[in-house]
């Protein structure tokens, strides 16, 4: 299911320090950044494992132009399954306090013998 943008601006964008879009589109509307690693500076967004700077860069270009984000599409589990993916692919590492990543899906023992 799509979320619009006011029914998602609670999920956490940044989950290295717990920012959430409202945070961070508030951070927009009063400080005017004019460049999207300004975002930086609301509760350290984008500096932790960098999972999140793409979608800074889209909430930033959002803010400036209109349209809409790739978060606007996903839901928050599929956002966290996607940043847990990263990382387990060694695209970053989350500092300590970082919300954990979700349990890794697990595939059932193949129960069929060739025996």
């Amino acid at each position: 299911m799509t979320q619009g943008p006011d029914e998602n601006v609670d999920q956490k964008v940044c989950y290295c320090f717990h920012v959430t879009r409202r945070k961070l589109l508030n951070f927009l509307r009063i400080e005017h950044p004019r460049v999207a690693s300004q975002l930086s500076e609301c509760g350290g967004a984008g500096t932790g494992c960098g999972w999140c700077i793409p979608f800074l860069k889209q909430l930033h270009r959002q803010f400036q132009t209109g349209g809409d984000t790739e978060l606007d599409r996903l839901t928050a589990d599929e956002y966290a399954r996607r940043r847990a993916a990263y990382i387990r692919a060694g695209g970053g590492t989350p500092p300590p306090g970082a919300t954990p990543l979700p349990e890794e899906p697990t595939t059932p023992p193949d129960t069929t013998s060739s025996e």
